[in-house]
């Protein structure tokens, strides 16, 4: 994910490399008004020229402007080497590590509308017969998964993927929940920062079980998938 410089506006691009393998409709975007002063479509055009044409890196691109105005989107470049299909506002991108982001804003979400605290221990949404692990009589909090501090390792030791190009499909809830029960901590809760993608998909996990899909309505479908992809 790339921020062009414009203060009072979020800019988001998501760069499109060569494994990802199709674009999915999304709902419309509103449509713009009026091209808000600062950097222009055909400015930012020329930079996604430069990066793919010139630099090399990437395929495509596509740059969602956020402005007071409205929001605008540019686009440039094709969906994969050999697909010359355009991209546009609704295409889908896989952008890996990113959905973390999500996970912790639906956290915070969660939060505010009272239906979990950052202190409750992540146990508490999970089956009875799960283990989470411990140390020194404190109990991991969606707080320590969120800040990767939970003492919990980068990866599962029982992570073994058959698929390395969509590493995730095949780990399963159960094979998490045997991983927890089985893991001791070599460190205290809260202690020292570690990237963990284990803790950060326990996050998803349980605020998944916390609202369920199945319970959300029509406006809260994305809010309920971050939940469910976050990792």
């Amino acid at each position: 994910m790339k921020k062009l410089p414009l203060p009072g506006v979020a800019i988001v691009a998501f760069v499109l490399s060569p494994c990802v393998p199709s674009a999915v409709a999304m709902p419309e975007a509103a449509p713009t008004q009026t091209e808000p002063p600062g950097i222009s479509d055909s400015e930012i055009h020329k930079i996604l020229v430069d990066r793919i044409d010139i630099e090399k890196q990437a395929v495509g691109i596509v740059v969602g402007i956020v402005s007071p105005q409205g929001r605008r989107i540019v686009a440039y470049g094709s969906l994969d080497q050999g697909d010359p299909r355009p991209l546009n506002g609704d295409t889908v991108f896989e952008i890996g590590s990113t959905t973390k982001v999500f996970t912790s804003l639906v956290l915070m979400d969660m939060v505010q509308r009272g239906e979990v605290s950052l202190d409750d221990p992540a146990s508490k949404y999970l089956p009875p017969t799960v283990h989470v692990p411990e140390r020194g009589g404190r109990k991991i909090t969606l707080r320590d998964l969120s800040t990767q501090t939970s003492g919990l390792p980068r990866m599962p030791g029982n992570f073994h993927p058959k698929d390395p190009g969509n590493p995730y499909a095949d780990y399963t809830a159960v094979q998490l929940y045997e991983f927890l029960s089985g893991y001791t901590l070599t460190r205290d809760i809260g202690a020292t920062y570690e990237y963990s993608n284990v803790g950060v998909g326990l996050l998803g996990h349980v605020l998944a079980r916390r609202t369920p899909s199945k319970h959300c309505g029509r406006n809260e479908r994305l809010r309920c998938h971050r939940m469910e992809r976050g990792r």
